[in-house]
């Protein structure tokens, strides 16, 4: 692949994981189109105050979507990110497997778009650079 494909890829990549903390916190959190995520932040910080935690998550994962398309700081971005995924689902995987829209399986798909992350940041990016410089 070469200089100009790596960076039309790294950008998709970079637009595609962003438009997930978009969708997800806009559609799913904020407008609570997905009741699921409410009944998961239920579960695991309580339902007391469970619909206002999930639309101020669902607002963080937008300026989160927001950061990632500004392109400021993007190693620390996505190191963020990964840990992020992953600590979330690990949390899911023991404390509300029933309500995941493919139970424990989603660990693997959380698991897959951390590497995708780590790919898009630490790999695809920096392979793009070497080749202008």
């Amino acid at each position: 692949m070469n200089g100009s494909h790596s960076r039309v890829w790294e950008r998709l990549l970079r637009g595609g994981i962003a438009a997930v903390w978009l969708i997800n916190g806009l559609l799913c959190k904020v407008l609570l189109l997905v009741p699921r995520h409410e009944a998961i932040v239920a579960r695991i910080l309580g339902p007391t105050h469970a619909g206002l935690l999930t639309r101020s998550i669902g607002a963080a994962e937008i300026v989160l979507g927001l950061w990632i398309l500004g392109g400021r700081h993007t190693k620390l971005t996505a190191s963020f990110q990964i840990a992020l995924v992953l600590v979330m689902n690990v949390l899911e995987f023991f404390l509300a497997p029933d309500l995941l829209l493919w139970g424990r399986l989603n660990l693997g798909f959380a698991a897959a778009f951390a590497v995708l992350i780590y790919y898009q940041e630490f790999i695809l990016k920096v392979t793009s650079r070497r080749r202008r410089a």
